[in-house]
């Protein structure tokens, strides 16, 4: 058995699908004709980003993906509103509830404070938000995941891989949402060492003290690449950056310097979201948000919502690891192996897997 737990997150390679998404406020759709006489005709998902935007071949544009694979069985015409700044939120929000959108996803822990101000405000209105279970409200359905679980797997693959005895990671803002990613990766790092007697060490970040290096956003920067660079010069030969499109400013420090350095990519696979960087991918932590957005927008489009919180696992495919793809010929011959044990292990609980930034 492979670790690419596919089944549950088969959405999130799905590029390319028609999308309208726009930066600030949108106009209203014209009904659809395929959703003429449909029992699902008067139904208006909508979806604001957070500043990655739904091109950052990550975690923003696996969520639409999702609402339009949902709007398209449903046979409805979503709207997607792109966040360019933080204080986009709320009249984003607001303009959606405007438009009569029966059900707005907001992606990411950022626009928590905006969706649960909208959703108190809008009793009548249901809301679903990406990486956020702060919210109390029977309007509001929380999608989260325990990406530490699939962080660890690729942690011990990371450390199995290197071949300088040091890899890291970088984060783009120090959110729950983060360092969750950081922290189950440090851990399976650590579970190798233990497994192995070895002393692969984590650059980057450092668990118990919760501290590291972020680059204070999610844009693909100067400032993501030197922090890239920087791990590159401490002899890490393999890379976790955390944070959309921040990867890709790691993936040209790695070009730069010239040097046999492999990133892990997160949230979607990025060997298949990056072409341009696909050769550098060693593998990606998966997060099924086009999958549990798809289904959370499925569901209230049948009438059938509820505020039951969503929560990826190992264990309902909700994470994963994608294939080690150009890299399966470079891998130990057992690690395979080694981690489906792995993953078996965390599911049946005889592995721990904790992070203080699990949500939910």
């Amino acid at each position: 058995m492979r670790i690419t737990s596919r089944r549950g997150l088969a959405g999130l390679a799905t590029i390319g699908v028609a999308a309208l998404a726009l930066a600030g406020c949108a106009p209203a759709p014209e009904e659809s004709a395929a959703s003429s006489g449909a029992a699902a005709s008067d139904f208006l998902p909508c979806m604001v980003s957070d500043t990655g935007g739904f091109d950052d071949k990550s975690f923003n544009q696996a969520g639409k993906e999702g609402l339009d694979s949902a709007a398209s069985d449903l046979g409805v015409e979503p709207i997607a509103v792109r966040s360019d700044a933080e204080t986009d939120y709320q009249p984003n929000i607001d303009n959606l509830v405007d438009q009569g959108c029966n059900l707005i996803v907001t992606v990411g822990f950022l626009l928590a404070d905006a969706t649960k101000a909208a959703a108190e405000a809008n009793p009548d209105v249901n809301f679903a938000i990406v990486d956020d279970a702060s919210i109390d409200a029977t309007n509001v359905k929380p999608i989260t995941f325990n990406t530490s679980e699939a962080a660890f797997l690729a942690g011990y693959a990371a450390a199995s891989y290197s071949k300088t005895g040091i890899v890291g990671t970088f984060g783009g803002i120090q959110i729950p949402t983060v360092t969750i990613f950081m922290d189950g990766f440090a851990d399976g790092v650590d579970y190798f060492n233990k497994e192995k007697g070895k002393a692969v060490t984590v650059a980057g970040w450092d668990v118990a003290g919760q501290t590291g290096s972020f680059t204070g956003g999610f844009e693909a920067n100067d400032t993501a690449k030197q922090l890239a660079q920087g791990l590159i010069d401490q002899g890490a030969d393999v890379i976790m950056p955390v944070g959309g499109p921040i990867f890709l400013s790691a993936g040209e420090a790695i070009r730069d310097s010239g040097k046999d350095v492999a990133l892990v990519g997160v949230d979607s696979d990025a060997y298949e979201t990056a072409t341009d960087l696909s050769d550098l991918f060693l593998t990606s932590v998966l997060k099924g948000v086009a999958a549990g957005v798809s289904d959370v927008v499925a569901t209230a489009g049948d009438d059938e919502y509820d505020a039951t919180p969503y929560v990826g696992t190992l264990e309902n495919d909700g994470v994963g690891i994608a294939p080690f793809h150009d890299f399966e010929s470079k891998v130990a011959p057992e690690l395979q192996d080694e981690l489906d044990a792995i993953k078996a292990g965390i599911i049946d609980g005889s592995i721990t897997v904790e992070s203080p930034s699990a949500l939910g």
